[in-house]
């Protein structure tokens, strides 16, 4: 056993990058955490930390003035599956009092739930939350391409010619957006129901797209994120945990080196 321990602790590397490692720690994604370096929020044994800072064991880490005990030693990180309902914003706080998905998500110690992706408040189904900053960023970042998949209501029926420029692309506002997939899923009366897939996730890039074809979208269900799919035995406003080995079947479909 002191044998096996000692060859984990020779295996960490000794030192890592600031922000990997206070993402790590669950305490925001990379991207937000160097914001937070930007902002002189962060310092590293009393002086402000800079962007590519490596830091090691011995160094005393802050973020808003409150020390943070990182954690050094390999580390599953946690994931939940969540089935948001319409009606709740995925903020931890909204000067309105709409309701909080974080509402609904157990407690964690020493770390925070980080959102992977968000759907919007009037958007339900799949989402992903994590403790794991450095998973957060390899399912977010648009350059690793992983697919979300949407169950789409829409008033009318698509005409082929709307459905070429979907899958074609269509400028929006924040630059270039298509649609990968787009299959007929039935529907009655007006209401029109598609299966859809893309490969990032803009803010409420599907219904900007359906509205740039001039059709409105009544209901945005996801169903898939990346790999993994919204059980049917998820009811609105649950969360399950993956075990152990579903997670490490995530962080190997991802690509994500532990």
């Amino acid at each position: 056993m002191a044998a096996a321990r000692l060859h984990a602790e020779r295996s960490q590397p000794a030192t890592v990058k600031l922000q990997k490692a206070l993402a790590d720690a669950g305490l925001a994604a990379r991207r937000e955490i160097e914001d937070w370096i930007a902002a002189g929020r962060i310092e590293v044994n009393g002086k402000p930390a800079h962007l590519g800072q490596r830091i090691g064991r011995d160094d005393r880490i802050k973020v808003d003035g409150k020390l943070i005990n990182l954690r050094w030693s390999p580390r599953l990180p946690r994931v939940l599956l969540y089935h948001k309902p319409e009606g709740e914003i995925v903020s931890r706080a909204d000067p309105q009092g709409r309701p909080s998905v974080f509402a609904a998500l157990p407690r964690i110690k020493g770390g925070r739930w980080i959102p992977v992706g968000r759907l919007d408040f009037n958007s339900c189904g799949l989402m992903l939350f994590t403790n794991d900053g450095v998973l957060a960023h390899r399912l977010m970042h648009p350059r690793y391409g992983l697919e979300r998949e949407y169950a789409v209501r829409v008033l009318g029926e698509l005409a082929p010619d709307a459905i070429e420029r979907l899958l074609q692309g269509i400028l929006l506002e924040d630059g270039p957006a298509r649609l990968l997939s787009l299959t007929p899923a039935g529907g009655e009366g007006a209401n029109r129901w598609y299966r859809v897939t893309l490969d990032e996730g803009r803010n409420r890039e599907v219904r900007r797209l359906f509205s740039a074809v001039g059709v409105t979208v009544s209901r945005l269900l996801r169903v898939r994120y990346g790999p993994l799919r919204l059980p049917p035995r998820l009811k609105r406003g649950q969360w399950i945990e993956l075990a152990p080995s579903e997670v490490e079947s995530l962080l190997a479909a991802v690509g994500c080196q532990r």
